[in-house]
């Protein structure tokens, strides 16, 4: 039988009378020396007597304590053993590769098994394999929650590093057996289903706007209006209504909703029909009311939800309108965003944002104007309207271009010295951030990314910025602007510039070059006046003939050298068809200065193929992948773009991604379309 071995503490108690032995001996010494014979030799005596009674004593004694201990440990282990027996939690003993070596009754109820089983513990629960049970380390720690016959447990498992166990012990533990898990399991169930209902029952703030109910009063008599109107409000308030929403109208073309998640959900189910059912409403031929929903949920408090819903809504109406967008904590979801924008016919919104621009202006010293990287002729063709628009102020204006592609410096050389422009007009990102100061305004054309600007540290180190683009917003936008003119209708940023500059000041009279820039932007987003074109584009247009614009003249400006043009027809000839309906080619980036730019107009000319719905340009240039996707009417090629972290507009969309090659892009384009036909976004003769 092995020795039993105790603590320190109580091995050193039961030596104490031994210790006094050293004490004798000294005493004995120090008489000797002082000449105490007769006491010394009675001291040498009783040290004899003394250290023969503590050395019987400890032999016959120990065994008694030894047996003493034992019964002790053993009592103890036993009530130890009985309180995990019978402990209301599941318990359980298993071995480093999941065995079972011991469970209580409350195990064995909760999982069917009994003290006899002795498989793997990955047999009862397959989530608790080997590999995790290995990877817990000294003491404790979670494992993993799990659902079992309809029930919800939180797994929790210990591990215990003994000394050499014996085997026959109250575990039953095997020979040499040392390492031990005691996995419990803590039902959630009750907490689960809580959770649940607190979720379910949480508070959501939506917003409903008309789109375009001004367009609708302009169209229709007061009579018929009040109809239609009645319409509307009954079809909104029929639909949250039957989501268990509250709903209240806060204006004549305006409502908030109050609902919780549940409701939520049930809107979610029918992708929120209303903004299908709504377009039923018929006012004119042409003419048909749409709704914009902006929805906040997850914030801190109720109020906040309601910011939420705020900034939802202006996404959704940034985005052109007839759409749902969920702002659900920093998560941004689109619900019906395959609509084509409608163009609105009022200038109203024009002027506003004129005045707003010029007033920020005026109290600014210094403008700064970019546009996206990689800049093209819409993004510079707007800059130069707002240059024009600092220049009518006095305002000091320059303009962000760190690469100059080569069909956009036909354009750029014609603002030199040589024609009245100062030296540093333009600028790249260095000297742009040295200019900048407390008293600059930013202003960004052509995109609402931070990440897609020409110098996104202007934006990082500015208070003062202004957004002009007319593309839809996304997950990613710039944020904290004190002006921001978003339009998804317009043809271009330049159209909107121009439409702009006759509201901004009286004054301003544009020179021929200056026209230029601005309708060759208008001609070449519209290809050629061929898509999104609207009067407001041709009335734009127009401004711009009557302020010295030539067609011709700006045709000859945007003339593509040879390189180009046969990189483009490349592109083209080496292009496949995906499900009969979409055109995907590649291209290398090579002989061409503005690679990305002629992927674009070879995207533009793949819809002139018979049978093609929409087509997809992949473009390999600066480490990044570049893709061009176009469509007529019939696909939604920005929410395409979007599960690519791109964006755009319906018909004309793009996207950039890092890390990855030609053939994988390709394959995730294939795969967003497949998605897509299988949910029903795209129909499937598509």
């Amino acid at each position: 039988m092995n020795k039993i071995k105790y603590n320190s503490m109580l091995v050193q108690y039961l030596r104490l009378p031994l210790y006094l032995i050293p004490l004798f001996i000294v005493g004995i010494i120090l008489l000797f020396l002082h000449n105490h014979y007769r006491i010394g030799y009675t001291l040498i005596g009783v040290l004899v007597l003394y250290t023969a009674i503590v050395i019987v004593l400890y032999v016959l004694i120990k065994r008694s304590i030894d047996n003493s201990v034992l019964d002790f440990a053993m009592g103890y282990a036993s009530v130890q053993k009985s309180i995990l027996e019978n402990l209301d939690v599941p318990y359980a003993l298993i071995t480093a590769d999941g065995k079972f070596l011991w469970m209580n009754k409350e195990f064995e109820k909760t999982t069917g098994k009994d003290k006899s089983y002795q498989k793997s513990i990955t047999t009862i629960f397959p989530q608790i394999t080997k590999e995790k049970i290995a990877n817990v380390g000294e003491g404790k720690r979670d494992l993993l929650s799990l659902e079992f016959e309809e029930m919800s447990y939180k797994v929790t498992v210990h591990r215990f590093e003994a000394e050499t166990m014996k085997k026959g012990d109250m575990f039953g533990f095997a020979e040499g057996q040392n390492t031990v898990y005691a996995v419990i399991l803590y039902d959630e169930t009750k907490l689960m289903a809580l959770e649940t209902q607190q979720k379910e029952t949480e508070m959501v703030a939506a917003l409903v706007y008309v789109d375009n109910f001004e367009e609708i009063a302009d169209s229709v008599d007061s009579v018929r209006l009040s109809v239609i109107r009645a319409v509307i409000e009954r079809k909104v308030y029929q639909y949250f209504q039957g989501k268990k929403a509250l709903v209240r109208r806060t204006d004549r073309d305006k409502y908030i909703v109050v609902t919780d998640r549940k409701g939520l959900s049930l809107m979610e189910e029918d992708n929120f029909a209303i903004l299908e059912q709504i377009k039923t409403t018929k006012v004119t031929n042409d003419t048909t009311p749409t709704l914009s929903i902006g929805i906040g949920v997850a914030a801190e408090d109720y109020s906040q939800n309601l910011e939420f819903a705020r900034a939802a809504i202006d996404m959704a109406l940034g985005r052109g309108g007839s759409q749902a967008v969920l702002k659900d904590g920093d998560e941004i979801s689109y619900y019906g965003a395959h609509g084509k924008e409608k163009e609105k016919t009022t200038r109203v919104k024009a002027r506003v944002k004129a005045q707003a621009l010029r007033e920020l202006m005026q109290t600014r010293d210094d403008i700064i104007i970019m546009g996206h990287s990689i800049s093209d002729i819409d993004a510079f063709g707007a800059a130069v309207g707002i240059y024009c628009a600092a220049n009518s102020l006095g305002k000091t204006a320059h303009i962000v271009l760190n690469d100059i592609s080569s069909s956009l410096k036909p354009i750029v050389d014609t603002f030199s010295k040589e024609n009245g422009y100062p030296e540093n007009l333009i600028l790249d990102s260095t000297n742009a951030l040295v200019l900048q100061d407390a008293n600059t305004l930013v202003v960004v054309v052509d995109t609402n990314r931070p990440s897609y600007t020409e110098c996104p540290k202007l934006l990082e180190r500015s208070e003062s910025i202004v957004v002009f683009d007319h593309h839809r917003s996304s997950k990613e936008t710039i944020e904290n602007t004190l002006l921001s003119y978003i339009e998804p209708y317009a043809s271009s940023t330049c159209e909107m510039v121009a439409e702009m500059l006759p509201y901004f000041s009286d004054k301003i009279e544009l020179k021929t070059q200056e026209a230029d820039a601005l309708y060759a932007g208008i001609l070449i987003d519209t290809n050629n006046f061929m898509t999104k074109t609207g009067v407001r584009t041709f009335e734009a247009a127009a401004y711009l003939r009557r302020n010295g614009a030539e067609v011709t003249r700006v045709r000859k400006l945007l003339r593509e050298d040879m390189n180009a043009y046969k990189a483009k027809a490349e592109i083209v000839r080496h292009a496949s068809v995906y499900k009969d309906a979409f055109a995907i080619s590649e291209y290398s980036g090579e002989n061409t200065q503005s690679p990305t730019i002629v992927g674009a107009q070879a995207a533009n000319e793949l819809l002139n193929i018979v049978g093609i719905k929409a087509s997809f340009v992949l473009t390999e240039y600066n480490d990044k992948i570049y893709v061009s996707s176009r469509s007529i009417d019939e696909i939604d090629v920005q929410h395409i773009m979007e599960k690519l972290g791109g964006g755009g507009h319906l018909n004309i969309a793009g996207a950039q991604i890092k890390d990855a090659s030609l053939d994988e892009v390709k394959k995730m384009i294939t795969d967003v379309i497949d998605e897509f036909i299988e949910e029903g976004k795209i129909e499937k003769k598509a």
